[in-house]
């Protein structure tokens, strides 16, 4: 091994040991001649130590004078503690709530974001920004924003936004009185024709007209539905009819311009062939047109970029069908930002951008005046300075009981703002003074000649005071000794300081004890030198005895009297490292090999090996244990060389040494005696020949019992009485097997069971009932018998020998499937007493509920482009209906190639299933065919519990390409999926609840 030294204690400074040699010599003439001098304590307690610079990189323990690292250097800092950075210092305190503070009215307000509520909050900025319904829900009268309480956090939201101190405005007061998740992120379209709804039904309670109905004036449109003739010319009735409309939704796929988007809108669709309209002025059907007229446009036009499709409930959750643009949906937006010169030309200037990445388009409608246009109504983009400015200067409209409201906000917003700023200067201020006041003791602190005055104090104390923006008072204590003086032995927890800087930092901190120079413990330093000596002999003896403990594991001993020990304990003794004095360790020599009747113990006995030691070792072994616990006769017995072994526990050794060998040799016998059964090997059956059942789990335990040894012997339990395990496989109504008999099977012309590791029931001969009966406590009479039947089969069964090779001990044995061989049906099992058909029927009809009855769990599904499915997928998918039948390796794989997993339950129905494979892999749902092993599935109605579909189950699917391919989103659209998934995000909220909002409570919007 090489002697360089390691990487972590490379760069340490290496300790003098000559320090230590003279200290050592000085205890000891302490220790001889009794008596303590000056130049001892000076010497002991280190008065002499150099006076530090403040050049250590942490503090020297045993330097009395070192006062380095104590605080930082000048421009240095720490995690925490008085000497933490400043900015850190500050945080700590708090936000600042100035740095909320509103640079300028002519800039809107923020909102804030509580978690997933952007979508609301970019509607709420989209109507306050708009000046007329602004105005219209804050001149609404202050009774009926009481009684409304969505309409009142709505009003009060929009005066905050308009007269608030703060650069944002806390929106939770509006989003808890609409009973809003703010987890759950929601559509934005959504939630403003809801909003809208709203809105108009809290509003129509204002006698107030511009506000009664600002929704409907500013936003609702006017649209009809126009079929018309192509023979005749004529629209149908429904023509005339005008729906209302708040936003136009428009496709963006495939669509590369807003123009096209509103082309493809207001597209006229063909009626012909099977969609021919029936016109009532022909008299017959027709080919017809129809299409979308805007009849009237709302002052302001929302337009819905239609840019993703989400599914219904049946599909499941988190799934989604994007529908991306092939290209960019571009449109030239104003940015009102330019527009605050009042001069004509600046509007040729105006920035664009480009709205690829926008959700939702607000434009609003502008008039000509004098052959320029003129913004009336702002958009929910920017601020305009001509009419629709939120300056201050135009606030009259503000009403006086939702002025006084946000006054008081302010009022305490700005305190807050004070009290923070008092409190930061407070703070700063007092850290200035404690740094100032550390320095200026840290650097009176030594004591600068040995004629000088000085006064002792705890380190722990001293670092705290100066590291600590609040510090105690003085505590002294923890250097005190019993005798109310320094001990020597508290060296390194105290400091010498000098009597000005104990004079400063006393009077301020008061506290004590106080301890001089003349408080050095004369007492406690002539314990500790008497320690120190006994300490140097104890470890000089264990030196010199650690050969000999070395030599006697060895086997050499020298001549002379011989003790016994414990081997186990002495070699633990020799490895441990020398110490100062015995500690719990070096107690109970020999408490292993004295046996309970206090003789010593047969070595044969587990851990009572020992060795042999000279008298003078087993001297100093015994004085250490009786140091440490005195008069310990059990641990710390004397056994020499001539001592007997314990005769009691000579004869107890054989007998459970005998006992051990005999059931060594029942379980050999037991081995012997039932060879195939003890390795798992099945059997030869033949006709005529009388057979018994076992039940498999006790013959499991059998096996594990008979093959454990060496340590697993103990502690492997017996199987269970026979006769108990033979009697629970009967019904206690009739007295008949509750257990179906195993399935048999041909193999190379043998009969055998077809699958004993996974059967319930075990096929065994006659011999091997006979011997388990007499071993295991079993009544021959009582046992299950059973008799192979193959009337039916012998045909078979001569055929299958005269085709296939000779029947040898491998070849009947063997059960690995590598060759291939076919296994054709085997004969059946008749058992007495008979199989219980009632008991076992009701029983399977219990458990293949409780199976069906599941809730989400996967399925497997294989995607097969051939007309025949690989072999290991059709064994995986028909495994499923022999649950437990033998997998061979070739079957037994996790994945499917073309494959996924689908989460599903009982009560999925096929029709839910097929969409979900549609989704997965693309194949249109009526040319999906289902298979399970070779059996299809079908019947859309069905669920997976009426077709015995488990969980784990392996079907696969063809694609018959019988129907044309078409999108996923049409049949989602289709009105038979009776979903309604426009409000099932808002479900539970205010928006779509049918109690009035009058019955809301309102103080449930301040919480």
């Amino acid at each position: 091994m090489s002697n360089r030294p390691s990487t972590r204690n490379k760069n340490k400074r290496q300790r003098p040991d000559n320090n230590a040699e003279v200290i050592s010599e000085l205890y000891r003439k302490i220790h001889l001649s009794g008596e303590v001098t000056k130049d001892d304590i000076k010497q002991l307690y280190m008065f002499g130590k150099p006076v530090c610079n403040q050049g250590c990189r942490i503090n020297t323990k045993d330097n009395p004078n070192c006062f380095c690292g104590l605080i930082p250097p000048p421009n240095g800092n720490r995690k925490s503690g008085l000497w933490q950075k400043t900015s850190e210092i500050v945080s700590s305190l708090g936000p600042d709530p100035s740095k909320d503070l509103r640079d300028s009215f002519d800039t809107p307000a923020g909102l804030t974001n509580l978690g997933a509520t952007c979508y609301a909050n970019s509607i709420l900025q989209f109507l306050y920004m708009n000046k007329p319904f602004r105005e219209g829900v804050l001149s609404v009268e202050p009774d009926v924003l009481a009684k409304q309480p969505v309409l009142g956090q709505l009003a009060r939201l929009f005066a905050q936004l308009h007269t608030s101190k703060m650069a944002f405005v806390d929106s939770a007061p509006f989003i808890e009185a609409l009973a809003l998740d703010n987890g759950i992120q929601q559509d934005s379209h959504e939630f403003l024709t809801l909003l809208f709804s709203l809105l108009e039904q809290c509003l129509s309670y204002s006698k107030v007209s511009k506000a009664r109905t600002v929704v409907q004036d500013l936003f609702r449109g006017g649209v009809s539905h126009v079929t018309k003739c192509s023979k005749c010319g004529n629209q149908s009735e429904a023509s005339s009819n005008v729906e209302d409309f708040y936003g136009v939704e428009l496709n963006v796929k495939g669509l590369k311009s807003l123009d096209e988007s509103l082309d493809d809108y207001l597209s006229v669709e063909e009626l012909q062939g099977d969609n021919q309209y029936f016109c009532y002025s022909c008299a017959t059907r027709v080919n017809a047109t129809r299409s979308i007229r805007l009849q009237s446009l709302p002052p302001v036009l929302i337009f819905q970029l239609k840019r993703c499709v989400f599914l219904p409930n049946n599909i499941p959750a988190g799934q989604s069908c994007f529908s991306e643009p092939d290209g960019v949906v571009n449109g030239n937006h104003v940015n009102t930002s330019g527009l605050h010169a009042s001069s004509p030309e600046t509007t040729s200037n105006v920035q664009t951008f480009s709205s690829s990445d926008a959700y939702m388009l607000m434009y609003c409608l502008r008039h000509q005046t004098n052959g320029h246009r003129k913004a009336q109504l702002g958009s929910g983009g920017g601020i305009l300075k001509d009419g629709n400015s939120i300056s201050l200067q135009t606030d009259a409209y503000l009403p006086s009981h939702l002025m006084k409201e946000v006054n008081e906000l302010n009022k305490s917003y700005l305190e807050s703002c004070q009290q923070y700023k008092t409190k930061k200067e407070a703070k700063l201020a007092l850290i200035a003074e404690r740094r100032q006041e550390v320095r200026s003791v840290i650097s009176e602190a030594s004591v600068q000649s040995s004629v000088e005055s000085f006064w002792w104090i705890s380190v722990d104390w001293l670092r705290q005071w100066a590291d600590t923006i609040t510090p105690t008072i003085i505590d002294n204590t923890p250097i005190q000794c019993l005798h109310g003086k320094v001990p020597v032995s508290k060296i390194s927890s105290m400091k010498r300081l000098s009597a000005k800087a104990w004079n400063t930092i006393s009077s301020k901190y008061k506290g004590g004890p106080e301890l001089g120079e003349d408080d050095c413990c004369i007492v406690c330093l002539k314990e500790t030198a008497c320690a120190a000596v006994s300490a140097d002999s104890y470890r000089d003896g264990r030196t010199s005895m650690r050969e000999l403990a070395e030599a006697a594991l060895a086997g050499k001993c020298p001549d002379g009297p011989l003790y016994y020990v414990s081997k186990a304990w002495l070699s633990q003794w020799v490895r441990r490292r020398n110490i100062d004095s015995p500690c719990e360790a070096d107690t109970g020599p020999t408490a292993s090999i004295r046996c309970p009747h206090g003789a010593l113990m047969p070595e044969q006995a587990a851990g009572a090996r020992r060795a042999l030691i000279p008298e003078i070792l087993w001297v100093f072994i015994f004085n250490s244990a009786n140091e440490v616990k005195p008069d310990d006769t059990v641990g710390c017995s004397v056994f020499a060389s001539d001592s007997e072994t314990c005769s009691q526990c000579c004869i107890d050794l054989s007998e459970v040494t005998c006992m051990e060998d005999n059931l060594r040799d029942f379980k050999l016998k037991q081995r012997q005696s039932h060879e195939k059964l003890a390795i798992g090997k099945s059997i030869p059956l033949f006709p005529r020949n009388k057979y018994y059942l076992l039940p498999t789990s006790w013959l499991s335990k059998w096996r594990c019992y008979i093959m454990a040894g060496g340590k697993n012997a103990s502690s492997t339990a017996e199987p269970d009485n026979l006769n108990s395990a033979i009697e629970s496989l009967k019904c206690e109504q009739h007295s008949r097997l509750l257990r179906r008999p195993p399935d048999l099977m041909r193999k190379r012309g043998a009969i055998l069971q077809k699958a004993p590791s996974v059967d319930e029931l075990t096929i065994i001969t006659e011999n091997d009932w006979t011997s388990f009966c007499k071993d295991w406590n079993g009544i021959e009479e009582k046992g299950i018998s059973a008799e192979i039947d193959s009337t039916n089969s012998a045909e078979d069964c001569l055929l299958g020998t005269l085709e296939e090779m000779p029947i040898t001990e491998e070849n009947v044995n063997s059960l690995d499937d590598a060759n291939g061989e076919t296994e054709s049906q085997g004969p059946i099992i008749k058992t007495y007493p008979e199989v219980c058909e009632d008991c076992i029927g009701e029983r399977e009809s219990f458990e293949l509920v409780r199976k069906l009855n599941y809730c989400n769990e996967d399925i497997c599904i294989c995607f097969v482009r051939g007309k025949e499915p690989p072999k290991y997928i059709l064994e995986g998918s028909a495994n499923i209906l022999e649950p437990n039948r033998r997998i061979s390796k070739r079957s037994r794989r996790t994945s499917y190639g073309n494959s996924v997993n689908l989460n599903v339950s009982g009560s999925t129905t096929l029709y839910e299933l097929k969409m979900m494979i549609w989704q997965s892999f693309g194949i249109v749902k009526e040319n999906q065919i289902l298979h399970k092993g070779s059996k299809i599935v079908d019947g859309e109605t069905a669920t997976l519990a009426d077709m015995c579909i488990f969980p784990g189950d392996v079907l696969w699917v063809t694609d018959s390409e019988i129907h044309e391919n078409r999108d996923i989103a049409e049949e989602l659209s289709d009105t038979k999926m009776e979903v309604q998934q426009s409000e099932g995000g808002f479900r539970g909220t205010l928006l779509t609840s049918n109690i009035p909002p009058t019955q809301v409570m309102s103080q449930g919007c301040f919480n």
